[in-house]
């Protein structure tokens, strides 16, 4: 009997198949729903209630809409729309908040006649907020009457209630994560706050506050942030490009409605050698494209081409000149609005809908021909710019080619520094890009050579935001992790999509020193796998080692601390008869001070390591934090520096 057999109960029917009622299909596969159940698919659960007050607000009924963090990790949403209804509802014999709040597919959403678009989940947002919340209380303010619900995981207890009266109107929602379903029940303000501060610039006019009760700053005050724009997605623009240096002053910004589906798109070109083109239907982040994305490039490349051509700056160029080319150094935001999105997955990252497509293509092609037959001036500098990268481009090919072609005829060869592991299962096996051959020979000593494998870097490798493409395959390291990683550039109509097909290691792991070259280093490596290699990060392949900041001890006991304040915590725990000064402190400077042995210990054995995933919560501002981070602009980095780091004091 094959043990598959074995493992089936011995009686197979109608008593076998469970049906899910209501909320508990959420709770059961939580996942389905808001994507996953970690860092993300909490803060998805805020997404999907602040999309509501969008809605409101994109139906021209609400502009004010306030988030709170509470010192309890729980979250407070409050706009002044028109109130969730809660009169009785006929059908379902329950109040209308309550539908709202506890059945599936529910909402205003799917009459036409209520919201033309909205975002959120298909209409599971909120409901599917209350299902994996401890607890949920819904006040509304609404036709002169203050109404409230609470709930625990999903499960009313007690009906809609009025409970006083109100000039207000609006809808409060308080909610508390379970603990039981989500991996991390802490709420990070830097993603929250990068998700309202685009929110306001996709929504022209709507004020959006942000509170953070469990910081309070040196005033007194608790931390908060006020997102507001005037100028919609062209400060949206300017905002990711005021770290790059602009080829053309102001942005270019294209809007019309085709096929009843309103286009709104913004662009510009900088200095820069990467393209940073961001999209939204109905306000949601299709951070994998889609239609509008296709319609909007098509008709870029279509319409920069025929205007190229006509000017005759082509015709002593000796190359093709393809669609990349005309998207080098462009920064753009694409946003649409359609009544019906169609999206492939649960989580809304990339739209289907084909008509979309001619809508977009349509809006964007008409304008820019009109917007570079007025400002010739600037439509030469475009060209320019397409025609150098067009020039960078058939470099880098044979550069490409060139690597490539040398790892084909050198049979494959693995890089010359690299510790190979015994395994060559690649969901198994784990790379270390270790900074220095010091740091290097200790992890070489020190790891697992079954599935460990370390690849030693010398020095900083090349900062590739300032570089073109063809000056990464000459240099050393970078051509090291290429080679040891097993993965190439296509170079079909030079397409610079990554292949993973041979792709060795599905960890890999940056482990640097934990002082400010070691920082700067990761930095490097992460820019590099972000600009050319972003799939990398997007499948989850790419995670940051932590290694340990401090050993204390006092006598035979020994301790690692990975943060200042690890480091207070135990002192004052080791101290004897409260004496902190019994307590030997050594600070590690870097990674080559630990023998194999503790850097086993601390930083490269799974049973106790902790390494960082690296993660794109908005390709939009992580490509604003990389530009800013290794660009030319010096005054926003220091700004950036001066909020941000915890220990740093900057002379003036």
């Amino acid at each position: 009997m094959s043990e598959e057999k074995a493992n089936k109960p011995a009686n197979y029917g109608a008593g076998n198949i469970q049906v899910l009622e209501g909320l508990e299909a959420v709770r059961k596969r939580p996942a389905m729903y808001i994507g996953d159940v970690g860092v993300k698919g909490l803060h998805h659960l805020i997404w999907e209630v602040v999309d509501n007050s969008i809605d409101e607000a994109l139906a021209g009924h609400c502009d004010t809409i306030h988030v709170t963090v509470n010192t309890d990790n729980s979250i407070t949403v409050e706009d002044n729309g028109r109130g969730i209804p809660t009169d009785w509802h006929e059908k379902e014999q329950k109040s209308a908040l309550e539908v709202v709040l506890t059945v599936l597919h529910a909402g205003g959403k799917f009459d036409k006649d209520t919201y033309k678009v909205s975002g959120g989940l298909h209409g599971v947002g909120v409901s599917c907020v209350n299902a994996l919340s401890t607890d949920l209380k819904a006040t509304v303010y609404r036709d002169g009457v203050i109404t409230e619900q609470e709930f625990k995981i999903g499960v009313p207890q007690y009906p809609a209630k009025q409970v006083g009266t109100t000039d207000k109107r609006g809808t409060m929602i308080h909610f508390k994560p379970d603990a039981s379903i989500f991996t991390h029940t802490e709420f990070k303000y830097e993603t929250i706050a990068n998700r309202l501060r685009e929110m306001a610039f996709l929504n022209a006019g709507i004020r959006i506050f942000l509170k953070d009760l469990r910081e309070i700053e040196e005033d007194g005050n608790a931390r908060s942030d006020e997102f507001f724009s005037e100028g919609g997605l062209v400060e949206f623009v300017q905002y990711l490009d005021n770290t790059r240096e602009k080829i053309i002053e102001e942005p270019i910004y294209i809007e019309g409605e085709f096929n009843s589906v309103p286009v709104q798109v913004a662009m510009n070109y900088n200095t820069s050698y990467s393209e940073n083109v961001v999209s939204y239907v109905n306000t949601i982040n299709t951070y994998e494209g889609g239609t509008h994305v296709t319609g909007f490039r098509r008709a870029l490349t279509r319409t920069l081409k025929s205007y190229a051509d006509k000017s005759g700056m082509l015709d002593k160029l000796k190359i093709d000149v393809s669609g990349d080319d005309f998207r080098e150094g462009l920064t753009a935001v694409i946003s649409v609005k359609v009544a019906e999105p169609q999206f492939e997955g649960q989580t809304k990252t990339k739209l289907g809908n084909s008509d979309v497509v001619g809508a977009v293509d349509s809006a964007v092609s008409d304008t820019l021909q009109s917007w570079l037959e007025e400002h010739p001036k600037e439509a030469k500098i475009i060209v320019g710019k397409v025609i150098l990268a067009a020039q960078a481009r058939h470099a880098a090919r044979k550069a490409r080619e060139m690597v490539q072609r040398k790892n084909v005829l050198g049979g494959g060869g693995l890089p010359g520094k690299l510790a190979d592991c015994a395994n060559s299962d690649p969901s198994i096996c784990e790379l270390y890009l270790v900074e220095g051959d010091s740091a290097g020979g200790s992890a070489k000593q020190g790891r697992d050579r079954d599935f460990q494998a370390i690849l030693p870097l010398k020095g900083k490798i090349l900062n590739v935001e300032k570089a073109h493409e063809h000056k990464i395959y000459d240099n050393d390291e970078i051509k090291n992790i290429l080679t040891a990683l097993g993965v190439k550039f296509g170079t079909v109509n030079d397409d610079k999509e990554l292949d993973l097909s041979n792709l060795r290691y599905h960890k890999i792991i940056i482990m640097t020193d934990a002082d400010i070259d070691g920082s700067h280093i990761r930095t490097l490596i992460l820019t590099l796998f972000f600009r050319y290699m972003r799939s990398l990060i997007e499948n989850g392949y790419v995670y940051i080692a932590l290694p340990p900041l401090y050993l204390l001890k006092r006598g035979k006991d020994e301790r690692y601390c990975w943060t200042e304040e690890e480091r207070q915590q135990l002192t004052k725990e080791m101290a004897k008869d409260g004496k902190e000064d019994s307590v030997g402190i050594q600070r590690y400077k870097g990674l080559g001070e630990m023998n194999p042995e503790q850097l086993w210990t601390t930083t490269m054995d799974p049973s106790v390591r902790t390494i960082k995933q690296v993660t794109i919560d908005s390709a939009a501002e992580a490509d604003h934090l990389f530009s800013m981070l290794m660009g030319d602009e010096v005054a926003p980095r220091r700004e950036f520096i001066e909020k941000n780091a915890k220990y740093a004091k900057i002379d003036t």
